[in-house]
């Protein structure tokens, strides 16, 4: 099958056949016998099995350890039924590979002791193979891949994009308003453009391995680009190799979505960069969102995960105005605009899951 949209081909072996999962069927833009669903950050802190969990072990430890990570990932398909299950792991541990020293400090998020700071730290960066570097990752995929293939449920692999691995990189952790990013960049464009090559092919690879570990869908998170950049400079600096990592990834022959948080003043040239589906944050309603990039493209989202810390009659109510602006169309996967929060209650998840499928089941 060739090229659709310009993106992601499907592999010569899943082009005979046609998905049956609802989720991979809606990425492919096919008919559903409803609309599938599944939650950014939906095995986490809000559930109780998780906390449990992270009180015996800390975050990093539940990435590395296959075990470990296979369960929490696992833990909200058997509790909630969701149409799709994402690996449990953070974008940030390709750095530590890249020989950046990464912690998650509790009460403070992430950490890197010896953050970029000279074009020299730039070039001191490694590119080493995932097999090498996240090999825990790869082996929870396959794990959570063989206890699912049985329940037709695929399993999503992730990583960053390159903009917002390099401000990680760059702040030594999160920021508000990412002066050093911009200013490195502003200062030492050719710098700039080596570290983002270098993310590019680290990110590229680690995708890459995630499908061959038996992913069925990648996601790309740009979380920070929209509040960072504007458009120009967006377009400079960061939609050139945002489109080389696409382009790359797109020898997966899985489907691809890219999730770029805030950009609604270039949403057009954000999806452009590549990816089949385009993840929509909740900054604009659903259809509106989707006749900017076209309603031939699938889109997946785009509830205000804050809604679900209302009231049953608030929450029900946007999420039946997601479906109404959605119409019917094929090609749609019902998620938040970001990720659950953790003091999101576990019954709404449920509610949600639920409402969902009753509404839209043909």
């Amino acid at each position: 099958m060739a090229e659709r949209h310009g993106v992601t081909a499907p592999a010569a072996a899943d082009a005979e056949t046609e998905p049956t999962a609802p989720f991979l069927r809606a990425c492919r833009g096919l008919p559903v016998q409803r609309t599938p669903v599944w939650l950014l950050r939906q095995a986490g802190r809000y559930q109780p099995e998780y906390r449990a969990i992270r009180e015996k072990h800390s975050l990093l430890e539940v990435i590395r350890t296959p075990e470990l990570a296979a369960e929490v990932t696992l833990l909200p398909i058997d509790s909630f039924g969701l149409d799709a299950a994402i690996v449990f792991a953070d974008i940030l541990p390709p750095l530590a590979g890249m020989g950046l020293d990464l912690d998650f400090v509790k009460g403070d998020g992430p950490r890197i002791a010896n953050p970029i700071r000279t074009t020299r730290d730039v070039d001191l960066l490694g590119t080493p193979p995932a097999d090498e570097t996240l090999a825990g990752t790869l082996d929870a995929i396959r794990m959570v891949r063989r206890e699912l293939d049985a329940r037709d449920v695929p399993v999503i692999g992730f990583a960053g994009a390159p903009f917002t691995l390099a401000s990680y990189a760059i702040e030594g952790g999160s920021s508000r308003d990412f002066t050093a990013t911009k200013a490195f960049m502003l200062s030492e464009p050719a710098a700039w453009k080596r570290l983002l090559g270098k993310l590019v092919t680290v990110q590229s690879d680690y995708l890459l391995a995630q499908a061959a570990a038996g992913a069925q869908a990648l996601q790309v998170f740009d979380s920070w680009v929209g509040r960072a950049l504007g458009r120009e400079d967006y377009l400079r600096y960061v939609a050139p190799h945002n489109r080389e990592l696409f382009a790359r990834v797109a020898a997966a022959g899985v489907p691809v979505i890219t999730f770029s948080l805030g950009v609604s003043a270039y949403l057009e040239h954000a999806a452009a960069c590549g990816g089949d589906v385009v993840g929509l944050d909740w900054s604009l309603p659903l259809d509106e969102a989707w006749a900017r990039i076209g309603f031939e493209r699938p889109v997946q989202g785009n509830l205000d995960p804050a809604a679900l810390l209302a009231p049953w009659r608030e929450l029900r109510h946007r999420i039946d105005d997601v479906l109404e602006r959605a119409a019917g169309r094929p090609g749609h996967v019902f998620n938040v605009g970001h990720g659950l929060t953790p003091p999101t209650p576990v019954d709404s998840v449920r509610r949600l899951v639920e409402h969902v499928r009753e509404r839209t089941s043909t």
